[in-house]
């Protein structure tokens, strides 16, 4: 399944928003489906992670690279048996001097038919879950107090 989502608007530089989808160790502390996200090596714009995502008892754990063209996408994708196709690209795009937003375009096709139904009724909301997620995260972060 393939997705693309338009994010809105933010008052922050595309630098900042970069910074925030290229942290992907902090993931867990905000994004509800991420239970762990560790990068195991690192070389230039390369970052091979460990990752485990889950919902209640069901948990996947797989391995994936992180391709960083800052500050205007990060690719992420998997060759972990589990999936077909595992891609995840998040775009940046200037909406003005210190403005930006983050766009999210997935594609998703797992082996197992039941997990690929399970993907398929629920892939949308939750790539609008995680733009929000986003969106707050970066006003928690960059916002003046």
């Amino acid at each position: 399944m393939r997705i693309e989502r338009p994010g809105r608007s933010l008052p922050y530089s595309r630098e900042q928003i970069f910074d925030l989808a290229a942290d992907i160790e902090r993931y867990p502390q905000f994004l509800r489906w991420w239970i762990s996200a560790r990068v195991v090596s690192r070389e230039d714009h390369v970052m091979q992670i460990e990752q485990v995502l889950g919902v209640g008892p069901v948990q996947l754990g797989f391995a994936s690279t992180a391709v960083l063209r800052r500050p205007e996408r990060l690719d992420v994708s998997s060759s972990d048996p589990m999936f077909r196709k595992f891609n995840l690209c998040f775009l940046v795009s200037a909406r003005g001097p210190d403005a930006c937003s983050l766009s999210i375009r997935a594609e998703l096709e797992l082996r197992s038919l039941i997990q690929q139904l399970a993907v398929n009724a629920t892939l949308g909301a939750s790539i609008d879950e995680i733009l929000s997620a986003f969106e707050t995260r970066a006003h928690a972060l960059y916002a003046i107090k």
